[in-house]
């Protein structure tokens, strides 16, 4: 049986990592920073029927070597799915220090473990900040770390994804590596914990964002996230590869459209011009991440790419949507 640690077994992703590679017959070691989230994995994944016979947990961090050997030995692959993020912090540190230790140091023990191959969780941050501004993108382009008003989050998603590149290639190719960028990652949780990515659902849905600002998103479904890593943890064509992934593009006042139209009547009918929403920023951190977007087209140009060379068939971004919005309402978050 082949084993596969899944950095960041507690989050969003790699929750759903960790669920899928369990139901593929793999056996799975999960890393979490404290000890006590430990049961938080096995109750998820015991709500969604999930097997853990084959599941073990160690903890471990991004930026110290304790228990990265424990979790790292008898394993056949990595995905490393672990890091910063945040809408709240503004330390710029927060996010880029441990996303870069991270996967050097996940790359260091991999290769002393000789794993065969790691599968990275980019973004589509490390694409789109590119010097020249332009409408859409593909998996040629890379984000300049230097641009002067690139984001934290996106800064350290493109300085994490050079040193892995950088390392497979200083390192003389220990291992294979594969990339994905997912764009906005939507839909159900396993758990309580509904991602960052989905507090733009939440705020719509709950009535907390009274108007909508013109924002556009590509939007990807978390399982479809899940199983394009698993996609090219086992396909040998996607060595040396990055994967951009993003289902639908949709403005946000289109996702709150859509939501009215299935019962969410919280979600807002008045769409803010560009001139008032870069006003709002100065009240809204959600805004103010998002800020030198808002009104502009910004696209991945075509997603075949990984649906030629690894099969991914991404369900659509409206279910996700709605799937999340009624978790959502589930939970009690909707006042």
């Amino acid at each position: 049986m082949e084993k596969v640690l899944v950095t960041g077994a507690t989050g969003y992703i790699g929750l759903h990592c960790v669920d899928q590679l369990l139901k593929q017959g793999y056996a799975v070691n999960g890393s979490v920073r404290s000890p006590e989230r430990k049961d938080e994995i096995f109750e998820a994944l015991k709500k969604n029927n999930t097997p853990t016979d084959n599941l073990n947990i160690f903890t471990l961090n991004l930026t110290e070597d304790a228990g990265w050997d424990e979790g790292m030995i008898g394993c056949d692959y990595v995905l490393h799915v672990a890091s910063p993020i945040s809408l709240d912090a503004q330390d710029e540190e927060y996010f880029v220090g441990p996303a870069v230790a991270g996967v050097e140091r996940a790359l260091k023990f991999a290769k002393k473990h000789q794993v065969k191959k790691v599968v990275l969780t980019s973004s589509v941050a490390a694409i789109f900040e590119t010097t020249v501004l332009k409408q859409y993108y593909d998996e040629s382009d890379w984000s300049d770390p230097n641009k002067p008003e690139i984001n934290h989050y996106a800064k350290s998603k493109t300085l994490a994804e050079m040193a892995a590149w950088d390392f497979v290639k200083n390192e003389g190719n220990p291992f294979e590596l594969a990339v994905i960028n997912p764009a906005l990652v939507i839909g159900p949780s396993l758990s309580g914990d509904l991602g960052e990515s989905n507090k733009a659902i939440s705020l719509l849905v709950g009535g907390k964002m009274p108007v909508t600002v013109p924002l556009q998103f590509g939007y990807v479904d978390v399982r479809d996230v899940a199983a394009a890593h698993i996609l090219a943890m086992k396909n040998p064509a996607s060595n040396g590869e990055r994967f951009a992934l993003s289902e639908k593009d949709l403005w946000y006042k289109d996702v709150a459209k859509l939501l009215r139209k299935n019962g969410f009547s919280k979600a807002p009918k008045i769409n803010l011009p560009k001139w008032t929403a870069k006003f709002l920023a100065n009240f809204s951190n959600e805004i103010k991440f998002a800020l030198p977007n808002i009104g502009r087209v910004r696209s991945v140009k075509n997603t075949s790419k990984a649906k030629d060379v690894l099969g991914w068939n991404p369900r659509p971004a409206e279910e996700s949507i709605l799937e999340i919005a009624n978790q959502i309402k589930d939970m009690g978050l909707i006042k």
